[in-house]
C-alpha cells in the first residue's frame, strides 16, 4: 500500500502502525533492529531531529520500503555526477 508522507509524524505513525501490526513491543523492536527503545520512540512520536541511518535502519527492520515519486524532469539528472558546485 502506497501512503503519502509529507511530515515526521507521518513516519511516525506508519513505524509504530508496521510494529503494532507485526505485534512487537517497542522494546523488543527496537532490539531486534539495533537502535535504542528512546530512539525508536522518537520515530514513532513524529520527531523532526533523528538520524537518517537509524531511520532508514528502522524501516527496513519493520519491512517498510521508501520509494520517492518524483517527477522526469529530476529523474533525468539523477545519474548525473556529484559536482562541489551544482550549476541549475
Amino acid at each position: 500500500m502506497k501512503i503519502p508522507i509529507d511530515n515526521a509524524a507521518a513516519i511516525g505513525k506508519v513505524v509504530r502502525a508496521s510494529r503494532k501490526a507485526q505485534r512487537i513491543r517497542q522494546d523488543d523492536a527496537a532490539g531486534s533492529i539495533g537502535v535504542s527503545e528512546n530512539f525508536l520512540g522518537k520515530i514513532e512520536r513524529g520527531s523532526e531531529s533523528v538520524q537518517w541511518g537509524k531511520l532508514f535502519q528502522v524501516l527496513e527492520g519493520l519491512g517498510i520500503r521508501v520509494m520517492v515519486d518524483v517527477p522526469e524532469s529530476v529523474a533525468n539528472h539523477l545519474n548525473e555526477p556529484a559536482t562541489t558546485r551544482d550549476k541549475p
